[in-house]
């Protein structure tokens, strides 16, 4: 009995430290490229502007971090900016399928620069 226990918690020990933490991998995946997504926002930049707030085809992004509420509404987190990105809405065509999870993640990190 007592073989059990001791294997059955060393199993577990094992497991806690070889599996990958939720957080931690919400944290990785929050990562990007803050330069390689400057050159992702290329495509971005024929509707918005990065440098001001002022409305192109699309809204100025200019801050966009600092802000309350995105246009539809939304708190301006990168939750909610990652999904307007992947479903567009309000003329912007939908980038979950054109980008990758990486561009994504690089320009999510440019736009916290902005």
């Amino acid at each position: 009995m007592k073989k059990i226990v001791l294997t059955a918690a060393a199993a577990v020990v094992i497991a806690a430290f070889t599996a990958p933490a939720p957080a931690f991998q919400g944290k990785k995946a929050a990562g990007g490229d803050a330069a390689k997504g400057k050159e992702v926002f290329e495509q971005c930049s024929v509707c918005h502007n990065a440098d001001s707030d002022e409305k192109k085809m699309g809204p100025g992004l200019k801050g966009l971090f600092k802000k309350a509420k995105l246009s539809n509404g939304k708190p301006a987190n990168e939750a909610n900016i990652r999904a307007f990105v992947d479903q567009g809405g309000n003329g912007m065509p939908a980038y979950e399928s054109i980008l990758s999870k990486t561009e994504k993640d690089d320009l999510i990190a440019y736009l916290k620069t902005l």
